[in-house]
């Protein structure tokens, strides 16, 4: 593979790369793991590799395709956050200039520990590759863009957050687990589309000066009032406030929240936590937690024993058997690799 052109956007911390793959039908003799081409990539002071599957089959698609995946190899986000999000890009182009480039497939995830890789991008069938103008001489030529998001900074959330703060124009009481929070519709009804159906919709606590709050601990509803209105980043400190915190977020459709909560689990999977984390990330569909749980749990037979000892495991078998039964089914087929 040869690095035709590169382009960088440093102020949009974007990269922007010509790669061309000769050989392609040399591809079709190799099995799916030999078949793997990697090009190392810096953007924005952070290294990352995209690998690129000439011939790809992924379930639930039969067919085989062109795919790609963005793998970071750094190591932990030095913003402070504990996540980077970047966005991998791909698209056909034809060196020539007699086809148009294919329609951009693009895949973005939270990447927080070097090894992390993003969901696979499907590119194109390799039955409609061969079809098609794109392979030229046994070779084709793909045009992949990173791109780590800058945002310009605002202090828009400190002015809301001292509204939290003074309660100045509050027009609404929580009443969580004892204790009393005043509030603001909305600024609520701004943030989460369950709150504003609940003030501002057909629901019965439209005009009702205060609302009691079920299910759910003080400390966790005070933080997810502060993410609220301040729009927080702050990583919980405990994995267990992570996963209260990351309930609620969902029940009340707060999805960055629910994204931040998901990246701080996810790096802090223990035998003792595994199995009642992968019961979560399955009631919450949070898929990139449950991959993690599960390759945790699968990682080798001696933490599989482990954690089929704790209560957590007992206590999924009777409340989550669709969950183990995929567990297992990914244990054994690690094992038939090995």
């Amino acid at each position: 593979m040869e690095t035709a052109g590169t382009t960088s956007l440093t102020d949009a911390a974007r990269l922007v790369q010509l790669l061309k793959i000769d050989g392609y039908g040399t591809t079709k003799a190799m099995s799916n793991d030999r078949c793997t081409i990697a090009s190392e990539w810096h953007v924005d002071g952070y290294g990352w590799e995209i690998r690129i599957y000439p011939d790809a089959s992924t379930y639930p698609h039969p067919n085989s395709w062109v795919a790609l995946d963005l793998t970071f190899r750094s190591h932990q986000p030095r913003t402070g956050r504990p996540y980077v999000r970047a966005t991998l890009g791909c698209r056909l182009v034809d060196p020539r200039g007699i086809l148009k480039p294919s329609k951009e497939k693009t895949e973005t995830r939270l990447f927080c520990r070097s090894g992390d890789s993003s969901s696979t991008l499907l590119l194109m069938k390799r039955q409609d590759l061969e079809a098609s103008g794109y392979l030229k001489d046994d070779a084709l030529t793909l045009q992949c863009t990173i791109t780590k998001p800058a945002v310009p900074s605002s202090n828009l959330h400190k002015h809301i957050a001292e509204l939290l703060q003074s309660e100045k124009g509050a027009d609404v009481e929580f009443l969580v687990s004892g204790e009393s929070f005043a509030a603001h519709k909305a600024v609520l009804a701004a943030r989460s589309p369950v709150l504003m159906a609940q003030f501002y919709g057909d629901m019965m606590e439209k005009s009702c000066p205060s609302v009691e709050i079920k299910d759910m601990d003080a400390a966790v509803f005070k933080a997810l009032l502060h993410f609220i209105y301040a729009d927080d980043d702050t990583v919980p400190e405990s994995a267990v406030m992570a996963q209260h915190l990351l309930a609620a977020a969902d029940r009340y459709g707060l999805d960055r929240l629910k994204a931040i909560c998901e990246a701080k689990l996810c790096a802090d999977i223990e035998v003792e936590t595994a199995v009642a984390t992968l019961a979560l990330a399955e009631q919450h569909g949070c898929g990139q937690l449950k991959d993690r749980c599960v390759e945790f749990i699968v990682g080798s037979p001696t933490v599989l024993d482990a954690v089929m000892a704790t209560e957590g495991y007992r206590h999924l078998e009777a409340s989550c058997p669709s969950v183990l039964t995929d567990l297992l089914a990914r244990a054994a087929k690690k094992l038939k690799r090995a």
